[in-house]
């Protein structure tokens, strides 16, 4: 029998208090001042911002969305290296709109790591132009059009390591990878790597229009001595800067990192009991809380059936069906139980599909 329950995306117990009190402490004082006046609040969450991803002496810009960010890192590689390719997996999702959104390809050279069938160097990697990309912009895995999947340790730092010979920067989209959804703080933490850019999204914000870009000081110093200038209505917004530096808190006094990698464990194997019992699941694999779980194409299987019965019985999660998986990336704080209750749905949907079990 199936019982859902629509867990909260919730990441730490301050911000839903009752009163919200950072929030509503922070309303009372100032929400807003535009680009043209500083604040310390600005100054004091991207102190937090860059102890988070590794940066000790670098800058940060505080924007409104995940896009905005990764567009605006995007157009700093440019504007810093001064060449007219940036380096990206075809597959990735980097934004909604502008050069990162488009991904065009006289401005992107696009590759598709799937080509690398071997865990080692990749003679794919001999087709790219290295001397015209001026960075990476690495999204670590985990996007919708990723299927969860990542790829290989070896293969990102070969192609880092032929970037920077070159003279270009490494930049990591951490939109969906970062805050401890793979079960570290950010996804390039898996591949043993410092990146000069990293673009952080509403996770920052625990939900709240907040989102960063964190540059090394390197990179910070050549873009303001190249006279480029950025302005947005909320850029450095103390609103947001407070909720960030409180999300950031929260996190570490509460070890949500930690404890979303050791839930995120549970449920991989949770996931992967089931794909040992039912013959149409190809695979269970996941990071941390990030998490998929493929079937294989058989007739009169839907994928899109099985997500809209668990749907139906509480349980809301991302589908594919052209690609045949479903994808779990549930709150930090989601409780076993919880998980416990999706497994057994999803167990007895499977078994009603009739197709079967090992």
């Amino acid at each position: 029998m199936c019982r859902g329950v629509l867990s909260p995306a919730v990441l730490g117990r301050r911000l839903i208090l009752p009163d919200n009190r950072i929030m509503k402490e922070q309303i009372e004082r100032v929400i807003h001042l535009g680009t043209r006046y500083p604040n310390s609040l600005s100054e004091d969450a991207a102190i937090d911002v860059l102890g988070m991803v590794g940066i000790e002496d670098g800058k940060c810009v505080f924007l409104s969305s995940g896009s905005e960010a990764v567009e605006l890192g995007a157009q700093i590689i440019r504007r810093v290296t001064d060449k007219p390719l940036l380096l990206t997996f075809a597959s990735s999702y980097l934004a909604a709109f502008g050069s990162a959104g488009r991904k065009s390809k006289e401005e992107w050279h696009l590759f598709d790591w799937n080509l690398c069938t071997h865990v080692g160097s990749c003679d794919c990697l001999d087709g790219i132009p290295w001397q015209d990309i001026g960075g990476f912009v690495f999204e670590p895995g985990g996007s919708g059009s990723e299927s969860v999947r990542f790829p290989s340790r070896r293969l990102i730092q070969d192609i880092v390591a032929q970037v920077r010979q070159q003279g270009g920067l490494l930049m990591a989209n951490e939109i969906t990878t970062g805050m401890g959804r793979t079960g570290k703080w950010f996804g390039f933490q898996h591949y043993d790597l410092q990146p000069d850019i990293v673009a952080i999204g509403k996770g920052l914000g625990n939900g709240y229009p907040v989102s960063a870009v964190a540059m090394d000081r390197p990179v910070a110093e050549k873009l303001e001595g190249s006279g480029f200038h950025y302005a947005q209505s909320h850029q450095n917004d103390p609103l947001g800067c407070a909720v960030a530096k409180e999300v950031i808190a929260v996190f570490r006094e509460e070890n949500w990192v930690e404890k979303g990698r050791a839930t995120g464990a549970y449920f991989l194997e949770g996931l992967q009991r089931l794909a040992g019992k039912h013959a149409v699941v190809k695979e269970a694999r996941g990071r941390g809380m990030l998490l998929a779980l493929e079937f294989r194409p058989q007739g009169g299987f839907s994928t899109a059936a099985v997500f809209q019965a668990l749907l139906k019985n509480g349980f809301f999660v991302a589908s594919s069906p052209t690609r045949n998986f479903l994808r779990f990336d549930p709150c930090l704080t989601m409780e076993k139980r919880d998980i416990d209750d999706l497994l057994v749905c999803l167990d007895s949907i499977l078994a009603a599909a009739g197709e079967g079990t090992r």
